[in-house]
């Protein structure tokens, strides 16, 4: 089998979205709500652990018993993740996130060359869109055959089946595809679907394993911006192109 498609995280992988993006999105919702919670950098990465918005909210209510003036309810939980995520579109639409090195170059030689394009992520679809039409365009946005976000399935990662969603979707299997994850939970999630998986280390996620990955590098890298690989065999490549993806796919067949 060739080489087919690649198909992209969004948090931490596509963008750098946690520390200005999502976690002060939080923080400024929890004073709009006139919640007493303030997360931290430090809690805030423990509650990475947990996937999706919603979910995380509920996690830090049932696990760290902050105070509250009442009982929330589900849909207390999601009022407010739906302000935040107005608050988090709002920070991209003012151009306060941008993409990671190197990223809006790949994708661009992707479409080039052929290769077909998907997004497995746990954020909403909203935010996908949000970013994705901020940093890229709307008409790069149209070539993502597959938007696979948010609430489109019941299990989110680190379960596999966002990623199967997109596979069955696009009609390929996963031999056909390489993702690309930053994250422990989207590794998982990517490798018990099976896919061969290039992992950038994002802000958050420095100094986890990631076992078993195609190569493991700091940034998808540029011209000017090589990528330094932290876990992986050495290269003549400075930056993540088709051809360099071509070669580890082959290497790792």
């Amino acid at each position: 089998m060739s080489l087919e498609a690649l198909i992209f995280d969004v948090d931490g992988t596509l963008s750098n979205t946690e520390y200005d993006g999502h976690l002060r999105a939080f923080n400024e919702t929890f004073k709009l709500f006139e919640l007493d919670w303030h997360w931290d950098s430090e809690l805030y990465s423990d509650l990475l652990s947990v996937s999706g918005g919603k979910e995380r909210l509920a996690h830090y209510i049932n696990h760290y018993n902050p105070k509250l003036e009442s009982y929330l309810s589900v849909n207390d939980i999601a009022d407010i993740h739906n302000k935040k995520t107005e608050i988090f579109v709002n920070h991209i639409v003012n151009g306060d996130i941008s993409l990671r090195i190197g990223v809006d170059r790949l994708i661009e030689e992707a479409i080039e060359c052929g290769l077909r394009l998907g997004i497995a992520t746990t954020t909403s679809l909203k935010n996908v869109e949000a970013l994705m039409t901020s940093t890229l365009g709307e008409s790069v946005l149209d070539k993502f055959e597959v938007i696979g976000a948010g609430d489109v399935v019941k299990r989110k990662k680190p379960a596999p089946d966002i990623y199967q969603y997109v596979l069955d979707k696009m009609r390929l299997s996963c031999h056909e595809c390489i993702a690309f994850e930053d994250s422990e939970i989207g590794f998982a999630s990517s490798t018990l679907a099976g896919l061969k998986t290039v992992v950038t280390l994002s802000e958050y996620n420095k100094e986890q394993i990631f076992k078993g990955a195609l190569i493991v590098l700091d940034h998808l890298g540029d011209e000017n911006q090589p990528f330094e690989i932290i876990k992986g065999k050495p290269t003549n490549h400075s930056f993540v192109s088709v051809d360099y993806l071509k070669e580890i796919y082959e290497q790792d067949r």
